[in-house]
C-alpha cells in the first residue's frame, strides 16, 4: 500500500454550490487533491443549511450533508462581487490546476467567472463547468435540479412509474451524486489531455446529459422510434420472474431470473411446488409472459408464507438470482458495504463512518474523511500560500472582500 495518492499536489478550486459539482470536488480530494472551497462571507454555501431546511432529508444533530459534500476541503470566504475579492480569486486561479463551478452562466458573466475570462489568467487551468441542461441550446440558462433535469427531463421518472400511477418524486441528490462522477471523469480526462498538450481547457457536464446516460437503453430505443408500453402493475408484470414479492415478515425480495429455462424448475422447487413446471401456462418463456399475472399470484402466496431470511437461504441454495430490498436502516450493519469499502471510517468525531466514492484503486487507500470546514476557516492560510502578505490579508478583511 503506497502512501502517495494519485492526485497529490493537484490544486482544485471549488467555486460551486449545492451538491453535484462540489461532490466531484470531494472525489478529487479523496484521492489527494488540495480542494479549496470558495464561499461568500457570512453564511457560506447555502448547502450548509440544507440538512436543517430541506423537508426531504432525515434530520440529525450532525450536519452530515455538509460533511459528506465538503470533507477534507479548505474554506476561503471571498466576496466575489467586491473588486478586491474578485482580484484575490484571480491570484488563486493563477496557481490552480482545476476550477469547478456550477454558477448560472449569467452569474458567471457578471463575476467575470466565465471560461473566456478565467483562461486569460491561467492557460493551463482545467475549467470544469456543470449545468442543469448543458452549455448550449434553448434551455442552457434554465435552473436545474436532479429531480427536474436528471430524472424528469431524461424520461427516468416517467419510465419508472407503474401504468396509471403518477411519477414518483426521486430521493434527494440521487442524480446529483451520479452526475458528479460524470464530471469527475471529464476532469481527469482533461488533465490527461493537458499532459499531452500543455494546455488547459473547458470540460463540461450536466444533469440532463447524465440522466440520459443513465437512461441510455430507453433513450437509444426512442431514437430508433422503439417504445415500451407503460410499466404494468406489479400484480401483472411483464415477467413474474423479474418482480418483487413480500415475505411473511414484511420485507420484499426481488427476483431477477434471466435464464428462465434453467432456473424456473429450481424456483418451483424452492417454493415447494415442483410440479408447477408441468403447468401448461408456464411451460415456456412466452407462456410465462402471457400468464404472468397467474404466476405472480402463485409466487405472492408462496413468498407470504415464510420470513425473508428463510427465503434468502432457500433461493441462494438453488442458485436463484435475487436480493432483499434493503432499507436505509440496514446499511449500518451491512458487512458487505464495509468489506467493499463503500462505507468507510472517518476522522470526523461526530460522524465516524461515511460513504466512499464508488471505486477502489488497488494498492492505494484514499484519504480518510476529515471534518468539513467552517466558513472562511482557511482564508488566511490559503491566501498566504498564494503570496498574500499579512498586510494585504488584513486590508482585504477591512474592506469586506474576504473574511
Amino acid at each position: 500500500m503506497t502512501d502517495r495518492l494519485p492526485l497529490a499536489g493537484l490544486k482544485v478550486l471549488d467555486v460551486a454550490s449545492w451538491i453535484a459539482a462540489p461532490a466531484a470536488a470531494v472525489v478529487l480530494g479523496d484521492w489527494g487533491a488540495d480542494v479549496v472551497k470558495i464561499e461568500p462571507p457570512g453564511g457560506g454555501d447555502p448547502h450548509r443549511l440544507n440538512g436543517a431546511t430541506l423537508t426531504s432529508v432525515p434530520k440529525s444533530p450532525v450536519n452530515y450533508l455538509w460533511h459528506l459534500d465538503a470533507r477534507n476541503k479548505r474554506s476561503v470566504a471571498l466576496d466575489l462581487k467586491h473588486p478586491d475579492g474578485r482580484a484575490a480569486l484571480d491570484r488563486l486561479i493563477g496557481r490552480a490546476d482545476v476550477l469547478i463551478t456550477n454558477f448560472p452562466h449569467p452569474v458567471r458573466a457578471r463575476l467575470r467567472l466565465d471560461y473566456e475570462a478565467v483562461r486569460t489568467v491561467n492557460r493551463r487551468l482545467i475549467y470544469a463547468s456543470f449545468t442543469g441542461y448543458g452549455e448550449a441550446g434553448p434551455d442552457k440558462d434554465h435552473p436545474g435540479f436532479d429531480s427536474t433535469a436528471y430524472f424528469g427531463r431524461s424520461g427516468i421518472s416517467d419510465l419508472a412509474r407503474y401504468e396509471g400511477q403518477p411519477p414518483g418524486v426521486p430521493l434527494p441528490a440521487q442524480g446529483d451524486r451520479a452526475a458528479a462522477m460524470g464530471l469527475t471523469s471529464g476532469i481527469l480526462m482533461a488533465l490527461l489531455r493537458r499532459q499531452q498538450t500543455g494546455e488547459g481547457g473547458l470540460v463540461s457536464s450536466s444533469l440532463f446529459a447524465n440522466g440520459l446516460w443513465s437512461n441510455a437503453i430507453m433513450a437509444q430505443a426512442a431514437l430508433l422510434d422503439a417504445y415500451l408500453p407503460p410499466r404494468p402493475p406489479r400484480e401483472t408484470p411483464r415477467s413474474a420472474l423479474a418482480n418483487y414479492y413480500e415475505t411473511k415478515d414484511g420485507r420484499w425480495i426481488l427476483l431477477a431470473i434471466i435464464d428462465e429455462e434453467r432456473l424456473f424448475p429450481s424456483l418451483c422447487e424452492a417454493i415447494g411446488q415442483p410440479r408447477l413446471v408441468e403447468d401448461a401456462r408456464f411451460a415456456t418463456t412466452s407462456e410465462r409472459r402471457r400468464c404472468s399475472g397467474d404466476l405472480a399470484a402463485i409466487l405472492d402466496a408462496a413468498f407470504g408464507q415464510r420470513n425473508c431470511i428463510d427465503w434468502r437461504e432457500t433461493l441462494a441454495s438453488k442458485g436463484i438470482t435475487h436480493t432483499l430490498i434493503g432499507k436505509a436502516s440496514d446499511i449500518p450493519g451491512d458487512a458487505q458495504a464495509a468489506a467493499a469499502k463503500a462505507v468507510v471510517e472517518t476522522d470526523i468525531p461526530e460522524m465516524p463512518r461515511t460513504i466512499a466514492a464508488p471505486f477502489d484503486l488497488a494498492g492505494v487507500a484514499p484519504r480518510r474523511a476529515g471534518p468539513a470546514p467552517a466558513v472562511g476557516e482557511h482564508t488566511d492560510a490559503v491566501l498566504s500560500e498564494a503570496g498574500f502578505s499579512e498586510t494585504e490579508i488584513a486590508a482585504l478583511k477591512r474592506s469586506g472582500a474576504v473574511a
